[in-house]
């Protein structure tokens, strides 16, 4: 049985210069496993005047500026591997966007790329896949002053199936001298969205960006949704709807109140809401799914191999964390290859391409509680695969992975969280994820996490029943009062007698 491939360690930081943020990430990638370390952000604005002026705000160039002189300091003191420096739509349009990458050259030394309308596209579509290689669809990225949308999906799991389109419909390139007027905004949207609308159609949106984020978590907060995580997080295009008309009818104090919502997002959310709203009726949405990932990701893997970009973000992620506890390197192919025909014997609960995907994540974190406390490792595995940093997965395959590791260390039915995981996960979907981690107490318990033992042992399902054997020699390896104990527990999850 192969080793789990161990990927040198590179830092890559990333300043996303866009038309209201200034950001600076710094990402460590372990081969396909991607991981955030350092995320700061500045609201500089410099797109607020753009609409009026066609020029960069004199306050958010100021605001800029010093962001990425701190920016500059942080990254000659981290040294990372690569530093990547992007600008968007504001600085692409504005008249003095050249002069304003001067300047940040000369007193910075960072050497400003300024993305097409096109790339910007391209890059957003790649991150929404890189975080999410199934979507389908399009994404939708809405900036300060542009929104891009680009058709995904269709088979097409690594690439963009088109080069996408730049919309001059953010936040700062609506706004109106004659103050915000929900009816002559909706107008303006549509007349916008109207040329693109039947090439664009679609019943999934894929929304990038930190206004429709701001919608997202306040969704959540209004649903009381157990995991507030945006990543993932689905919504129908009613719900979406509602959404959207409740927040373009909000003051901006009113908006200010509410919880993650500053000042500066107050007075950009109602025009990303009238866009949202906008969308669902131009391409006949039916849902909308937030990616907590865009164009700084999809930088990121516009720069991976063919053969590294093709990996799934959650196996590589899964591989990458709980390597880092393994005893054994070995042991997550070993356990994933023994528990085949127990886990073949379990209804399906995602379908079969997405059933033996979870299956074989779960296994990379086999040893996740390795160094944990005894007395709390059931609670903190849970916690931790529940909201986990690694993409690639929907709420409902969270509570899967944490159902499954929760039993796996001995967590009782009624895991640490039952309200959430009945909110999120089907009663089938508990019941597959318990069997599955259940076995693979079993087949850890039984080997002593050993591969070379786990070979010489086998489970089986046949005429409703659980068959534990052992290659000629290793009979002994089965005779233990836990192992048995283990072998009573997995058979009864699966309604199955017990025959060792």
């Amino acid at each position: 049985m192969g080793v789990e491939a161990e990927y040198p360690s590179r830092q890559i930081a990333v300043i996303d210069i866009g038309s209201n943020s200034v950001r600076l990430v710094l990402y460590r990638l372990e081969g396909r496993a991607v991981w955030t370390m350092f995320n700061e952000k500045v609201l500089a604005g410099l797109g607020r005047d753009l609409a009026a002026t066609k020029r960069l705000s004199v306050p958010g160039v100021v605001s800029a500026m010093t962001a990425l002189r701190r920016f500059a300091a942080v990254i000659e003191g981290v040294q990372p591997d690569q530093t990547i420096i992007a600008a968007t739509a504001a600085v692409r349009e504005a008249e003095d966007g050249a002069d304003f990458c001067a300047r940040v050259a000369a007193e910075t030394g960072l050497q400003v790329r300024v993305l097409s309308g096109e790339e910007e596209a391209r890059y957003s579509a790649l991150g929404v896949l890189a975080g999410a290689p199934g979507s389908h669809g399009v994404a939708a990225d809405m900036g300060g002053a542009s929104l891009e949308l680009t058709r995904i999906g269709n088979g097409g799991r690594n690439r963009p199936l088109d080069k996408g389109v730049t919309l001059p419909l953010g936040p700062f390139a609506l706004t109106d001298p004659k103050g915000f007027d929900v009816d002559r905004l909706r107008s303006r949207i549509a007349k916008r969205l109207a040329p693109v609308a039947e090439a664009y159609a679609t019943t999934d949106l894929h929304a990038v960006g930190g206004a429709w984020r701001s919608l997202a978590q306040m969704h959540m907060a209004m649903t009381d949704h157990p995991l507030r995580i945006v990543h993932e997080y689905a919504m129908s295009a009613a719900d979406a709807r509602d959404l959207a008309r409740l927040v373009a009818r909000q003051s901006k104090a009113s908006l200010e109140k509410l919880p993650g919502v500053s000042k500066r997002r107050a007075e950009t959310l109602p025009y990303a809401a009238l866009v949202l709203d906008g969308l669902i009726e131009a391409l006949g949405l039916k849902s909308i799914t937030f990616s907590a990932w865009g164009v700084r990701e999809g930088l990121l893997y516009a720069g991976l191999s063919p053969e590294m970009a093709a990996v799934d973000p959650l196996l590589a992620g899964c591989s990458a964390w709980g390597g880092r506890q393994g005893v054994d390197p070995a042991l997550p192919r070993a356990l994933d290859g023994w528990l085949q025909p127990v886990v073949s014997a379990m209804p399906e609960a995602f379908g079969e391409e997405r059933d033996a995907l979870l299956t074989a994540s779960v296994c990379r974190l086999a040893d996740l509680g390795a160094r944990l406390h005894p007395d709390h490792r059931v609670d903190l595995v849970f916690d931790q695969v529940l909201r986990s940093p690694i993409p690639g997965q929907t709420h409902a395959e969270r509570a899967f992975l944490a159902v499954a590791m929760n039993a796996r260390y001995g967590g009782e039915a009624k895991t640490p969280s039952p309200g959430a995981v009945d909110r999120l996960l089907s009663a089938a979907g508990q019941k597959r994820a318990r069997a599955l981690g259940l076995a693979m107490r079993l087949a850890c318990d039984l080997s002593g996490r050993s591969p070379q033992l786990l070979a010489n042992a086998a489970a089986t399902v046949e005429k409703g029943a659980l068959r534990i054997t052992a290659a000629e020699g290793y009979a002994d390896m089965l005779l233990g009062e836990q192992t048995r104990r283990r072998a009573k527990a997995l058979a009864e999850a699966m309604n199955l007698t017990l025959k060792i």
